[in-house]
């Protein structure tokens, strides 16, 4: 009876099958020994079965759908490699681009120039196709280290080669522009490093012992031993150079909360230009709200000798109504307008329209009908602003190649506005020893270290990546004023606050008058001890997944071995049981 009972559990079992092969004890063997009962048992759910997940997984990477699909491709391991070397340079391309933003109006600018479009935000365009193209490789290495942690072959699909192909083409076509037409923002990126470094580490850290867990089973996987040592030392070379990277990383940051410089003052780059159109008279009131310390402008004069507020020499195109107004006169420079024409212009409806900073929406409808009826101020009006409110004021010269009567007409409607002298800090280099001649009270900025050295002047203008922080405090440390433009970003701004500038020139006063401290500071020694820290905590960790790893391979040897040995039953009590 016994007997029978187990025979017709083993027909349940096996399906149907030949009678007299699981009826004979040796036909049941032979089953047994060619996997037969294990197939059977995955199927029964003795066994892990091909789950949807498992199905997903393997579907999306591969296309494959059918756990029966087990062909190798050629170089699957490669591609695997490849995926993974993607995702790191589009990682650091996104990063390039969030570091770069602080400059987007350089890009922006140089594809209206190029491209004589209305105005675009090009680089938030390249912003969001890079974000799509990290998300797809990231996802598509997450997949592939499930396919790895599952034991599923790493077959990826033809489609997913040549997009991660395209999608890398893109990216070094970006980085080659970058060199080629924007090599300073090379710097930016390396500044950014000094106030993300050490964050950066932390989550290099963290990645790199939990990627320990797949790295350890393709380790124990292997049967070659050249195989182990290939993948163990590349993982060892990558951990140490990630665990040791605090012994390069520096930042102006790292420094006792009581060494903290005073914050830098704020100067506003063509008044407030987030909130309301640039060099309009709007705009620089605006700026007085952040308590800004000097108005920064640009001016030009007009054919009949007006000096008015304009950074767009070429053109009046990009910030007024040019195009309705004179449609025959669209890309005449700005100098060649008469003030009676500039006056008729409309210098907010474009900022309204094109939303440059994308804040338009914060706008309440009193703020855009004042926004709607701003014209091109002339200089006189910013001038009387600045002595009213005993601001000082800063400017570039533009437009006409008559340099010195640009120079000439510009510094006489300074002199007959009565502000006082001290209040205007003249940057222009050229016909400078005429300026000093004519207004020997004016406060002289130079925009070039050698020549304040020649000139024995103390105040700078530089852009915020020509000057690194050890350069920035010896000229503190000689009385030097120096003010850096254009500072846009947190990031940027802290670091400056950290390297003890005395000023910069921004686009978002509003928001660094809000800012009491910067980011972050850390004592030196605090450091140290963070990132000694937490590279022990997390050398343990990967210890743990290395030994489980082991563990888990060493009982599945074991158990492959007793399942193949019979050792539990033998072909003897097989016959004898049956």
């Amino acid at each position: 009876m016994l007997c029978k009972g187990l025979k017709a559990l083993l027909r349940n079992f096996l399906g149907s099958q030949d009678a007299n092969s699981w009826m004979d004890p040796h036909g049941l063997l032979h089953l047994w020994r060619s996997g037969v009962l294990h197939e059977r048992g995955a199927e029964s759910g003795s066994m892990p079965q091909d789950s949807f997940c498992r199905k997903c997984l393997r579907g999306v990477y591969s296309c494959r759908w059918r756990s029966g699909s087990q062909n190798k491709h050629r170089c699957s391991c490669c591609w695997f490699f490849f995926l993974a070397l993607a995702c790191l340079l589009k990682a650091g391309w996104i990063y390039v681009c969030w570091a770069a933003i602080n400059d987007r109006d350089d890009v922006n600018w140089k594809a209206f120039s190029l491209l004589r479009f209305r105005w675009v935000n090009w680089f938030i365009v390249v912003v969001i196709m890079s974000s799509v193209l990290v998300s797809y490789s990231c996802l598509l290495l997450v997949f592939a280290l499930f396919q790895v942690a599952l034991r599923e072959p790493l077959n990826l699909h033809c489609t997913h080669k040549v997009l991660l192909l395209l999608a890398v083409l893109i990216i070094a076509a970006g980085v080659a522009g970058i060199c080629l037409e924007w090599k300073e923002e090379w710097l930016t990126v390396f500044m950014s490093l000094q106030m993300t470094g050490p964050f950066l580490q932390i989550g290099g850290v963290v990645s790199v012992s939990l990627l320990g867990w797949f790295v350890f089973q393709r380790f124990f996987m292997a049967r070659r031993a050249v195989s182990r040592v290939v993948i163990l030392l590349a993982y060892l070379v990558v951990g140490a150079a990630v665990f040791l990277s605090p012994l390069l990383i520096s930042s102006p940051c790292f420094l006792e909360k009581h060494n903290l410089p005073p914050k830098p003052a704020l100067i506003g780059h063509r008044g407030a230009p987030t909130m309301s159109p640039e060099n309009t008279m709007l705009s620089f009131r605006r700026s007085l709200e952040c308590d800004v310390k000097a108005f920064e402008t640009d001016v030009i004069i007009s054919q009949n000798g007006i000096p008015f507020l304009m950074h767009d020499d070429k053109s009046l195109r990009r910030t007024t109504d040019v195009s309705e107004k004179f449609p025959g006169r669209v890309e005449n420079a700005s100098h060649t307008f008469t003030w009676d024409e500039l006056k008729t212009l409309n210098a907010g409806d474009w900022f309204l329209k094109s939303d440059p900073f994308h804040t338009v929406s914060s706008l309440s409808e009193e703020d855009k009908v004042a926004i709607r009826n701003q014209t091109i101020p002339a200089l006189t009006e910013l001038l009387d602003l600045a002595k009213q409110h005993k601001t000082s004021i800063i400017f570039d010269l533009k437009g006409d190649s008559d340099e010195l009567n640009v120079t000439l007409r510009t510094v006489q409607a300074i002199l007959d506005s009565n502000i006082p002298q001290e209040q205007v800090l003249w940057l222009p280099s050229r016909y400078r020893k005429l300026v000093k001649m004519k207004a020997p009270d004016f406060k002289h900025v130079y925009a070039n270290k050698s020549l304040m050295e020649d000139d024995g002047g103390d105040q700078l203008n530089l852009k915020y990546s020509s000057l690194t922080p050890a350069e920035i405090r010896d000229l503190r440390r000689g009385n030097v004023s120096v003010n850096l433009y254009v500072v846009n970003e947190s990031w940027l701004f802290s670091l400056l606050w950290c390297s003890g500038v005395t000023s910069v020139t921004t686009n978002t006063c509003r928001h660094f008058k809000n800012m009491t401290q910067p980011a972050w500071i850390l004592a030196p020694d605090t450091y140290t001890m963070l990132w000694i820290t937490v590279d022990s905590v997390f050398l343990l960790v990967i210890l743990g997944l290395f030994l489980l790893q082991r563990r888990r391979f060493t009982r599945g040897t074991e158990s492959e071995e007793h399942r193949n040995g019979y050792s539990v039953w033998n072909e003897q009590e097989l016959d004898t049981f049956l």
